[in-house]
């Protein structure tokens, strides 16, 4: 006979938490994805001539970058929430509070990539744009020389983001506070992740396994994002399960 106790459900552990996660995990997650498709230039990433051109024609560039920011720092909260509601529980506390240091670590390295993006090499590739002779060269190299920043502070933010993936889909699938199979969905992205990281060390901020991988992990996030916030509402009607 199963003990009613590890039948652990939204409504019986911090389905408040759930919901709450559910609701700042979607409205991130899309968020995110909306200003990035709609207002972010997109061309040859790694053909820094033409895509800094595009970068300096953006009126937009520093606006688009904030949304991005406030997008995926509400999704993470909402990863943080979870792994709250998972600490409340009776199991998988020490991963969701490793999981919760690592988002806190995931959201600054965001920050500084957003700043180094949104805000430095815009004023660079600005500059560059507006430089003549002899200047514009070296205008250019500074631009260059941001851009590998970026280059190298996408790749650890995207180890740190897939390792706080990791954690807390561990943390879920041990504590059985949600479904598990949204447990491994979150280990699947952070991996994918992980994988992009290391990718973009190596090759850029544009190569074919990017093209196949990074739109793989962004479904797998918005599926497990629609995922928690249905077993939170779901858990707001479900009764608590009576000692058998």
């Amino acid at each position: 006979m199963v003990d009613e106790r590890d039948r652990a459900t939204p409504a019986s552990a911090g389905g408040d938490l759930v919901r709450l996660s559910g609701v700042l995990l979607v409205a991130g997650v899309l968020f995110n994805l909306i200003v990035t498709m709609a207002w972010h230039p997109s061309g040859a990433e790694d053909d820094h001539a033409e895509i800094f051109a595009e970068y300096a024609a953006s009126d937009g560039w520093v606006l688009t970058h904030f949304g991005q920011f406030l997008g995926v720092a509400v999704a993470l909260a909402g990863l943080f929430v979870l792994c709250y509601a998972i600490r409340e529980s009776t199991r998988g506390r020490l991963l969701a509070g490793l999981g919760m240091g690592a988002l806190i670590g995931t959201v600054a390295g965001f920050a500084i990539l957003q700043g180094l993006d949104g805000i430095a090499l815009k004023q660079n590739v600005d500059a560059w744009v507006a430089a003549s002779g002899t200047e514009k060269s070296l205008r250019f190299d500074d631009a260059e020389t941001v851009r590998w920043l970026e280059w190298g502070f996408q790749s650890f933010f995207r180890i740190l983001l897939g390792l706080s993936l990791l954690l807390t889909g561990a943390a879920v699938v041990v504590s059985r506070v949600i479904a598990a199979w949204l447990g491994f969905l979150l280990i699947l992205a952070g991996a994918l992740s992980i994988a992009v990281a290391i990718d973009v060390g190596y090759a850029g901020l544009e190569s074919g396994l990017q093209d196949v991988v990074s739109p793989a992990s962004q479904l797998v996030l918005l599926i497990v994002s629609v995922g928690v916030l249905v077993v939170g509402i779901r858990g707001r009607e479900t009764p608590r399960p009576s000692a058998a």
